[in-house]
């Protein structure tokens, strides 16, 4: 008898620090007791995959300006709540280090090491004008069709 892994999914569609560290622990958690995990980010999800360092590529003016306006990458983020210009992301961030927490970077590394499926909403892709070479290196593209696949066989299914 074969024995199938279990499969947690997740969508991250808020680009919130907070909540994008949330889903990034319960996605190690998931995968160190060995489920296959799916993480399908969307619309401001995205952002947690965006490359740190702009990257050149072909858009137009809207796409321009999305991509100006959104946060590039996990150091970039801001706290749902209490952000208070700024200042917020980088008190969570110095108390996270002084409590030897790993840092959004290090849990979306720790993700990949661990297999978790990082994979990008091909549609709000289009919608925000991203292309994948500003996305990290291992996503994968999928539409929402994909993520239903992973979805329909998850015992664990989260939307962030």
């Amino acid at each position: 008898m074969e024995n199938k892994k279990e499969k947690t999914t997740i969508v991250l569609f808020s680009g919130d620090l907070d909540k994008a560290i949330a889903a990034f622990i319960i996605a190690n958690g998931a995968a160190a007791y060995d489920h296959e995990v799916t993480i399908f980010t969307t619309f401001w999800g995205l952002n947690v995959l965006r490359k740190d360092q702009q990257v050149p590529v072909k858009k137009g003016l809207l796409e321009k300006a999305f991509g100006w306006m959104m946060p590039r990458g996990p150091e970039k983020l801001s706290l749902s709540n209490m952000n208070m210009m700024g200042m917020g992301p980088k008190m969570i961030k110095h108390v996270m280090k002084k409590h030897n927490a790993l840092s959004l970077p290090q849990l979306i590394e720790m993700a990949q090491d661990q297999g978790v499926k990082l994979v990008a909403c091909t549609m709000t892709m289009d919608l925000l004008g991203i292309q994948q070479e500003e996305l990290i290196d291992g996503a994968q593209l999928a539409g929402v069709a994909a993520y239903l696949g992973d979805a329909a066989d998850a015992k664990v299914n989260l939307f962030i």
